[in-house]
């Protein structure tokens, strides 16, 4: 059911005051933010009214959607949790008041050594959902952590603390992964990735899918169980979202990616709603009605993801670019490429270039947050910088014939926003770029070229590309476009349609991907084995096989 079918189950007061102040001004306002803080269950006042709730009378296990940790930082970690003894209710479970959790970090997973205790409480109003953001640890060390709810104990999680400023470590490695539709498959992919050592793991986007989930998980085929039918329906307000990722992480083998390694998260598109740009929603309907959906989503996506507190939404904004550091061995800026852009040019989807692609006011990133990125390669310190975002960078063209088609939504329908940002970079001698992308299914290894339509330009750039954890379904090794592809965009090096992620490891010589795939999703327990793997020299950009 489309959203402009269901308008009804947005409060009124909330839509009332869209109308009145227009497109995304009215979200800034004091009387529309209260309204936004009514129809979404906030209290305009803050969260302490909700009286408090025994945590001793919780008679299920509330720690149903595990733990999770995110965005290291050199003295500091941020861990999550939500209590939900019922995940697949709209209250979860709980009553709507306070529950205290108290929670544990140590070095060890027995919990002999404890380093830090304390205290939470989870608001109905987040959900029941806790973020706690510790701080004061020694710098470049792994912890165990875990909460406890009146009589119950979560599972343990393991995390770990950034080096500090001016360290130089020998090599981090990072896992990369996108794209997991509940409904394409099993999370086969992420049991493997929480047994792998990594460092952290990037989630480059589409965490989430807005599409309905019918009785038996479509092509999981459950036979096993039946989903609840408020699932078969399009999430478009705030309890839909938060219901859709009661599914998504009440799933195990996500589950245990999340307790096993911190995740770095942004979104993309279906978290919210299909290719939508900033407030224009996919079908062109009414801004002021998308950006009550666009509120909700925000709001659940913060709720649900080891975000720490500058990220957290205020009505349809959040600021969820940022930059991290290994060190000097990596800086880390990660990008929102779907809040800020120019709505897609020629009706989206594969068009040929034209004036309104190439335009040069067309951005995808904002304004502001350009200035972001190359102000921060200026000031970086950093042997690697590395830039998790959402969508391809590189030129891709779809026919070795000329003129070819090129996707809309991604960079190449905005070239004069890649412009800027590889002139950018050369002005301010960004070195050894490194672009990690998802989005698109498949697994790809580009050059980035300073000039795309030179195949003799200069290489500036490494862009890795992870595939699906499911979307998509079972996919192919060589899909039907695999030599075209090849041939028509000469700085592709690798191409490979089945699902799985990335691993990459930076060193103080070289960085190495290796491109994970499992051969298949629509049923359980699929191997893992790495279908190729390239480097490339620091100081020398360009991929070669490994």
């Amino acid at each position: 059911m489309t959203p402009a079918a269901r308008p009804s189950q947005h409060a009124p007061e909330l839509r009332d005051a869209a109308r009145h102040f227009g497109r995304r001004r009215f979200l800034t306002v004091t009387g529309a933010a209260a309204a936004l803080a009514f129809a979404v269950n906030l209290p305009a006042a803050g969260t302490a009214a909700a009286a408090e709730y025994d945590a001793r009378k919780i008679s299920d296990n509330p720690f149903t959607l595990g733990v999770a940790s995110g965005d290291p930082l050199p003295g500091s970690v941020l861990l999550w949790t939500r209590l939900a003894p019922q995940p697949y209710q709209p209250d979860g479970g709980l009553p709507a008041q306070r529950v205290t959790v108290h929670w544990e970090v140590a070095h060890d997973a027995a919990f002999r050594r404890i380093v830090r205790r304390g205290a939470a409480v989870a608001h109905p109003e987040f959900s029941h959902t806790v973020h706690v953001e510790v701080s004061h640890l020694p710098a470049d060390r792994v912890y165990f952590y875990r909460f406890r709810a009146g009589a119950w104990l979560s599972p343990t999680g393991r995390t770990r603390t950034a080096p500090p400023p001016g360290a130089r470590p020998a090599a981090l490695t990072l896992g990369a992964v996108s794209c997991q539709a509940y409904t394409d498959g099993y999370y086969t992919a992420y049991r493997h990735l929480a047994e792998d050592d990594v460092d952290v793991v990037f989630h480059l986007g589409d965490y989430l899918y807005e599409y309905a989930v019918d009785a038996t998980g479509n092509h999981r085929k459950y036979t096993d169980r039946t989903l609840p039918a408020h699932f078969n329906r399009e999430t478009v307000t705030l309890e839909d979202y938060r219901l859709r990722y009661a599914l998504f992480k009440s799933d195990p083998d996500l589950m245990a990616a999340h307790a096993a390694h911190p995740f770095v998260v942004t979104w993309d598109d279906h978290e919210t709603e299909n290719n939508y740009a900033d407030d224009v929603p996919e079908d062109n309907g009414s801004s002021e009605e998308f950006l009550l959906r666009r509120a909700s989503a925000y709001r659940a996506y913060w709720e649900n993801q080891p975000l720490r507190r500058p990220q957290l939404p205020t009505g349809s904004d959040m600021r969820l670019y940022r930059r991290l550091h290994w060190g000097r061995l990596a800086q880390f800026d990660v990008l929102d490429t779907r809040q800020y852009r120019s709505d897609q040019a020629y009706g989206d989807g594969w068009q040929y270039p034209g004036p309104e692609s190439e335009d040069p006011a067309r951005t995808l990133t904002g304004a502001t947050q350009e200035r972001w990125l190359i102000d921060g390669w200026r000031r970086s310190r950093a042997l690697w910088n590395v830039v998790p975002q959402q969508v391809t960078f590189s030129r891709r063209y779809n026919t070795t014939a000329s003129p070819s088609k090129v996707s809309m939504d991604s960079w190449d329908g905005y070239p004069a926003s890649r412009e800027r940002i590889l002139a950018g970079a050369e002005a301010v001698g960004a070195e050894n770029l490194m672009v990690l992308t998802g989005d698109v299914h498949v697994h790809y290894a580009f050059d980035i070229k300073r000039d795309f339509a030179d195949p003799g330009s200069r290489t500036v750039g490494t862009e890795i590309v992870t595939t699906s954890v499911t979307s998509g379904r079972d996919g192919a090794e060589r899909p039907a476009n695999w030599a075209t592809y090849l041939a028509a965009n000469p700085h592709l090096k690798f191409y490979d349609g089945r699902r799985g992620y990335v691993n990459v490891t930076l060193g103080q010589q070289e960085a190495r991907a290796d491109f994970r795939t499992v051969p298949y999703v629509t049923r359980p327990g699929a191997p893992v084995t790495t279908a190729a793997s390239f480097v490339t020299q620091a100081g020398a950009p360009g991929l070669r096989p490994a």
